[in-house]
């Protein structure tokens, strides 16, 4: 890692063995996969290095997160196709074909009024972008994710988000609202509600 992306947390880990053990167990035989947001690749070459015959995607707004989270994939041996897009802007040549069997994101999710809460050194050398969303609006990238993801998954395709503990039963319910199904809120092992997985 390094100042221009999110250090990696245990809870973002059990998001990522949530699905492997659900890819695992379905016998999926090559899952096209999208990370949005990878930040440091973390999620993307995790999945790409558990799961071999996926084919995985990974999109990030920022140029230095990217060129870190290819460093990393380079280093790892991980085969990861990474591009420039920003999740909020999504292009519309691609919301008219399904494309993907996995979406997976841990977005900024972070009230600006949370941040007297937060630790000097997360503040200090972590990216604002990757970290927090206005107070009006902290479902922002949940609503695109969603959004895109009911254009782009193919049917029965599934999501997979990390959230903000405050906010499981507005997400899941915002979801819903999508018109997406087979919702599941899950703890982490800190007891928080910090994950959903929901199908097209």
């Amino acid at each position: 890692v390094a100042p221009g992306v999110l250090v990696p947390r245990p809870e973002t880990e059990e998001l990522t063995e949530w699905i492997i053990r659900d890819e695992k167990a379905s016998g999926f035989s090559s899952p096209d996969i999208l990370d949005i947001g990878t930040g440091s690749g973390c999620i993307a070459i995790t999945l790409s290095q558990e799961l071999p015959q996926a084919q995985v995607s990974a999109i990030d707004i920022s140029p230095q997160a990217l060129a870190i989270a290819r460093e990393n994939a380079e280093r790892l041996g991980a085969a990861v196709n990474f591009r420039c897009q920003d999740i909020l802007d999504s292009p519309s040549k691609e919301q008219d074909s399904p494309l993907w069997d996995i979406i997976v994101s841990n977005p900024p999710y972070i009230c600006e009024h949370e941040r007297e809460d937060m630790e000097e050194n997360v503040l200090r050398y972590e990216p604002s972008q990757a970290l927090f969303v206005p107070d009006h609006d902290p479902l922002l990238f949940y609503r695109a994710i969603g959004e895109y993801a009911v254009k782009t998954l193919k049917e029965g395709g599934q999501l997979y988000v990390e959230i903000n503990r405050a906010y499981g039963r507005e997400t899941t319910r915002l979801f819903q609202s999508l018109g997406l199904r087979d919702i599941t809120l899950k703890k982490d092992f800190y007891d928080n509600e910090r994950m959903i997985r929901c199908r097209k």
